[in-house]
């Protein structure tokens, strides 16, 4: 394993952006607000001032470690964008699906998360591909084009993508994008083969979103 002998941690929490530089074995730390409409901003400051206060070069920095919790604080607190997934036809429920598993499978009372997405803002287009990525049934354009009225109308601002076994062939979920970026090009879109490229609806299409 190699040594470092100036490492620099930062974490942007909710509340709270934490820097901690270790050199030579000597640690300082600096605790600053996180810049929630910024993150980056509360990242470059706390790393700046921690690098100052023990009188280190950005460039002698030899490892940047970084973690965040923003992302699992909007997903608990449900704070994310307004998001759709576009899925293959007929598998409009594979999100709600899950595993079909039951965490206490002797309560009858128990009641599972809701979704990422809810099921009317889950559009399904017309498409298929088998698990080895050759084409069932091409991509029908048209049916990814009538969604974008939709999408206007409800004022979505992110759209997750997660066709089925797209991770073999990511072709179709590429074709929508386009479709979709050159009809509303400020929507935020995010490819299940890009992101999550492994066998599995659930995991792909959840990650995803």
């Amino acid at each position: 394993m190699t040594d470092f002998h100036i490492r620099l941690a930062v974490d942007i929490g909710g509340t709270f952006t934490d820097a901690v530089l270790e050199k030579d074995g000597v640690y300082a730390t600096e605790k600053l607000l996180t810049t929630p409409a910024f993150p980056a901003q509360g990242f470059l400051t706390a790393a700046m001032k921690v690098l100052e206060a023990t009188g280190t070069q950005p460039s002698d920095v030899e490892l940047i470690i970084h973690g965040t919790t923003l992302a699992t604080n909007a997903l608990i607190e449900q704070k994310g964008a307004k998001t759709a997934l576009i899925v293959t036809e007929g598998h409009r429920d594979s999100l709600e699906i899950a595993f079909e598993n039951r965490f206490d499978q002797y309560d009858f009372d128990a009641h599972r998360s809701p979704p990422l997405v809810p099921r009317h803002f889950r559009l399904p287009v017309t498409e298929r591909m088998n698990w080895r990525g050759a084409i069932l049934i091409p991509l029908d354009e048209g049916s990814v084009e009538a969604l974008i009225p939709e999408i206007e109308r409800q004022e979505i601002e992110s759209v997750a993508i997660g066709l089925l076994h797209a991770y073999a062939n990511p072709n179709h979920e590429k074709r929508i994008k386009e479709i979709l970026r050159a009809a509303l090009p400020d929507l935020f879109i995010s490819l299940s083969s890009e992101v999550c490229p492994e066998i599995r609806e659930y995991d792909r299409q959840s990650t995803t979103c």
